[in-house]
């Protein structure tokens, strides 16, 4: 029997039990929909959050208090030292601007933050507020819908004026432009909008469209007390190029372990780059993804078993079929071609049409997730496609083998004699 004919004549026996073949390729398609549409998502949140640590720059360093040795307290977002450590100050900031200290870095911007609430005409918010210097624009690439960032009269005044965050702005008045020469209420204290920056999503430490920045002098003097007048909570660094931040991580651990006069390895402070963000967040979506594909890849096995069950009865209901096959000359691996062949096109059906169905809902979770304003793509990417396709084929060759051999096997006297 070739191969062609072996095709002809598993369709020829698909076609008559219609409804047993279609609720057997069901549980295919579910099980391959199922891991694309997961994969999808967990390549689309890879991509999200990669793409929102990037759009800030490459060359951006954070500098945090607190090691990251063993028992080290600190770490990113942390935003406090731990009880043995030394916090961070503007004198640290300063030394790591010297051009002669540090020449691969270009600025730094110091910032203290907290949480506060903010009231206007009768709608409230709490949100994070960060006392920030003017340099704090362009470290974090920074951009304006309206009006202006903080500059430094405003900081050598310890003026009360704030720029709102897009999301910040929407809430407090209904709309994020049309802002700017408005008064607000920061924990009861008056301060004028003088501008709200562009929409820019979600980063490695939260929504930065849902936030307040004012003076850092502002901030010190009124609203976010620290233990000491020059104490910051993480220290922004801009290196001269990508290709120098190694360079720059150096320089700024030297600076900072001379002036807190820490031995190496035991550093009171640690120093992050983008990299090591991307890379945290990669291993972590990459686990995610491989957690709910795994999930998903056990529909796929029942439905192999769902194949398995379908080809036993089929074999049973047709042991004279098989029987007069052998008795007229079918040889046994015809037999075993012909059920196998069965096997694969059912999976290899519900296959095609699992892809289908998981574009679709990938497609509808990226509809939902624009329509609710998350900057969220699932990805349907090729690799997806070939390993649902090749792990739905492989399963209905292996759940075929049984019953195929079972069949190839049966005595054609023995199976002409079947009732």
């Amino acid at each position: 029997m070739s191969f062609t004919q072996a095709i002809f004549e598993a369709l020829e026996s698909l076609n008559g039990n219609k409804m047993r073949s279609g609720l057997t390729v069901l549980g295919i398609v579910i099980g391959v929909a199922a891991v694309i549409a997961m994969l999808a998502v967990g390549n689309g949140a890879q991509a999200s959050i990669t793409g929102s640590i990037s759009s800030i720059g490459t060359n951006l360093l954070f500098v945090f208090s607190g090691g990251t040795q063993a028992g080290g307290p600190g770490g990113p977002g942390s935003g406090r030292s731990g009880n043995n450590d030394r916090p961070l100050t503007l004198g640290d900031a300063d030394a790591i601007s010297d051009p002669f200290a540090a020449p691969s870095v270009e600025s730094v911007a110091p910032v203290i933050q907290g949480n506060g609430g903010l009231v206007f005409a009768g709608e409230n918010t709490t949100t994070s507020i960060s006392g920030v210097t003017p340099a704090y624009y362009s470290v974090r690439n920074l951009q304006m819908a309206e009006g202006e960032f903080i500059n430094e009269e405003h900081s050598l005044g310890q003026m009360s004026v704030v720029v709102l965050g897009p999301e910040t702005a929407i809430t407090l008045f209904g709309h994020a432009d049309g802002v700017v020469g408005e008064t607000i209420r920061i924990e009861g204290q008056p301060f004028r909008v003088i501008g709200v920056l562009v929409q820019r999503g979600g980063s490695a430490f939260g929504s930065e469209d849902n936030a307040a920045y004012i003076p850092f002098s502002t901030a010190q003097a009124r609203l976010i007390k620290r233990s000491s007048r020059d104490e910051v909570d993480i220290i922004y660094v801009q290196s001269v190029s990508a290709e120098v931040v190694p360079q720059a991580v150096q320089e700024i651990s030297s600076i900072i372990r001379q002036r807190h006069r820490t031995p190496i390895g035991v550093d009171d402070f640690s120093v992050f780059t983008q990299q090591d963000f991307l890379s945290t967040f990669a291993t972590i979506t990459g686990v995610l993804t491989i957690f709910l594909g795994g999930i998903a890849g056990i529909s796929l096995l029942v439905g192999g078993i769902g194949i398995m069950n379908i080809m036993l009865v089929s074999v049973t209901e047709r042991t004279r079929e098989i029987g007069l096959r052998k008795a007229l000359g079918a040889r046994k691996r015809d037999i075993l071609l012909q059920f196998l062949t069965e096997s694969s096109l059912l999976s290899l059906i519900g296959g095609i049409i699992g892809i289908m169905f998981g574009w679709l809902i990938a497609f509808i979770v990226g509809q939902v997730a624009a329509a609710t304003g998350n900057n969220f793509t699932p990805i349907v990417g090729a690799d997806a496609i070939i390993l649902s396709t090749s792990f739905s084929a492989i399963i209905g060759l292996f759940f075929g083998i049984y019953p195929a051999s079972r069949a190839a096997n049966l005595e054609p006297v023995e199976a002409l004699r079947y009732e």
